[in-house]
């Protein structure tokens, strides 16, 4: 008996590289899968490649059950109907895995506006719509009084958490993304429903061109930057198991899952008691919290 068996659960992006990796191992574990993608080129060109056929051939294969939807995450429409479509067709939605994505890396001086719109409009929108069309299922299904454990599981990235020079437009998406997270679990605790994300370091094409898309395989063979090492974790956050943890993010390196808090208070400034601190105040006040001397550039960067 799979930790899924009888759960039912969306893929994005679930054609190639994480998407595909994860589909195969939540099949392992019982579940149905809908392997969404709709086959586009890196960059988000029109393509006539269907990846999402040949994962439901190899999970049926192996003796699943899956099925392949080719709809844009960014269409809102669409991202409904294949809610709709997957409870029609299989009597329920359980789990959700937003991984959809597309890339267009410039120096953000030289990046245009359909650049920055493209990668938005697949990355936060898409992962916005599909998350909110399966939230009104999973509240109204709440609402009748019907058994609900809904899982979120969204995708976001180093680049999101830490930045990195060249992807304004995807850093900006991950970003959104992680915030995204955190509102919707709090937005659905009272549903029974989960939201979590993954920051995964992975080799895949959208990595291709980057130093964490390599890494050398162990003498044993493991490759630190298979997709499917984050597979196991997304396989946990969609079962039972996981109901208890919500609107947290993990970064998966290789054998190891980290856990990640967000933006905390590190240190203080207090001016005077009872007023605003001044600009004058911090010329001495704000390079003494950072511990560092001031110059004539920047010497400080966000961590």
């Amino acid at each position: 008996m799979g930790i899924l068996n009888d759960k039912v659960a969306i893929v994005t992006g679930g054609g190639r590289g994480l998407g595909r990796a994860h589909c195969l191992a939540l099949a392992q574990a019982g579940a149905t899968i809908v392997v969404n993608d709709l086959g586009s080129g890196l960059h988000g060109e029109q393509s006539t490649e269907s990846p999402a056929d040949q994962v439901v051939q190899e999970i049926v294969a192996q003796g699943g059950t899956a099925v392949a939807n080719y709809a844009s995450v960014s269409d809102w429409a669409a991202t409904e109907a294949l809610v709709a479509d997957t409870v029609d067709r299989f009597g329920r939605l359980d789990i959700v895995v937003n991984n959809a994505g597309i890339v267009r890396d410039r120096m953000l001086f030289s990046m245009t506006e359909a650049d920055f719109d493209a990668v938005i409009d697949v990355h936060l929108k898409g992962t916005f719509a599909l998350t909110r069309h399966a939230c009104a299922y999973w509240r109204d299904a709440f609402k009748r009084g019907e058994s609900v454990t809904g899982r979120i599981i969204n995708t976001t990235s180093g680049t999101g958490l830490f930045g990195n020079a060249g992807q304004a437009n995807y850093g900006a998406a991950k970003a959104g993304i992680a915030g995204l997270t955190v509102i919707t679990a709090i937005e659905m605790r009272k549903y029974n429903v989960t939201a979590n994300a993954i920051s995964p370091l992975a080799a895949t094409r959208m990595t291709a061109a980057l130093p964490v898309g390599t890494a050398e395989v162990t003498t044993t063979g493991f490759d630190p930057r298979d997709p499917a090492n984050a597979s196991g974790t997304v396989v946990y956050l969609a079962s039972d198991a996981a109901g208890w943890l919500t609107g947290q993010v993990l970064r998966i390196d290789g054998d190891t899952v980290n856990r990640l808090q967000g933006w905390t208070i590190i240190g203080s400034h207090t001016g005077t008691p009872g007023n605003p601190v001044c600009a004058a105040d911090l010329v001495d006040a704000l390079p003494k919290l950072y511990q560092v001397a001031p110059t004539g550039g920047p010497t400080v960067r966000s961590s």
